[in-house]
């Protein structure tokens, strides 16, 4: 397990301005708060976003709980979370932290953040739950630096963002939604990917046997398969796998 980290940099955050309004009358920078479990890909996007005006890193983050910690401490403008962090909390589950401040006012009375996701990872699983957790925008770690920084700036002003490939995808799932499974049977799916028996995927899932059988019935209904294999398969196919 890699210990968590997290550090601030900059000038102390107490009474500041929120983006997009400066006390002198200009437009103050976006204050960003990293948060990716790779010390390496958090400088590389440090040194990125130094490269352009307004825009300013505030703070670091290695896993979910940092983040959610430095957020509430630092009240960045927006959080550029990655999804996948390691042990400890992921991102989805920061994410989802982080909206139910937005319920009302912090209690300092500043700004709620928003966050964008920027990950490798593209399956419908992973931007449906990053989504329907809270996230502004979901981006890819493949698009060009012009876009991160306009996606930064859009989602600082509350304006939805994503990738082209994303935006695609979940039009075409739109269209043609193909089968919907829970957020169990998912988790179910994924043991299977690692060839569990039922009785394996109880003991890593916290089920009782007839539970995971009765799971496997309905996701076998669901994808319209026989087999174990088969249920993978269309699922890799129709991107279902966590």
């Amino acid at each position: 397990m890699r210990p968590a980290e997290s550090r601030e940099h900059g000038q102390n955050t107490e009474g500041s301005e929120p983006a997009g309004s400066d006390s002198g009358g200009g437009t103050a920078p976006v204050r960003v708060l990293l948060c990716d479990d790779h010390a390496v890909v958090r400088a590389g996007l440090r040194a990125l976003l130094h490269s352009t005006e307004g825009i300013d890193v505030v703070g670091e983050a290695a896993s979910g709980e940092d983040a959610l910690a430095a957020a509430t401490r630092l009240r960045p403008d927006v959080v550029l979370m990655d999804l996948q962090l390691g042990d400890g909390m992921d991102g989805v589950t920061a994410i989802r932290r982080m909206a139910s401040m937005a319920a009302g006012p912090d209690e300092r009375g500043g700004p709620v953040p928003r966050v964008l996701v920027l990950t490798m990872f593209d399956t419908d699983a992973d931007i449906t739950r990053a989504l329907a957790a809270g996230a502004t925008g979901y981006l890819l770690k493949a698009e060009p630096p012009e876009l991160l920084f306009a996606a930064i700036r859009d989602a600082a002003a509350g304006r939805p963002v994503l990738s082209g490939t994303v935006a695609d995808r979940m039009v075409s799932r739109i269209r043609d939604p193909g089968p919907s499974l829970t957020e169990r049977e998912r988790d179910i799916l994924g043991q299977l990917v690692g060839g569990l028996t039922n009785r394996e995927i109880a003991r890593a899932l916290f089920l009782s046997e007839a539970t995971v059988k009765s799971h496997l019935g309905r996701i076998y209904t669901k994808l319209e398969v026989q087999t174990r294999a088969a249920a993978v398969a269309t699922a890799a196919r129709h991107r279902l796998l966590p």
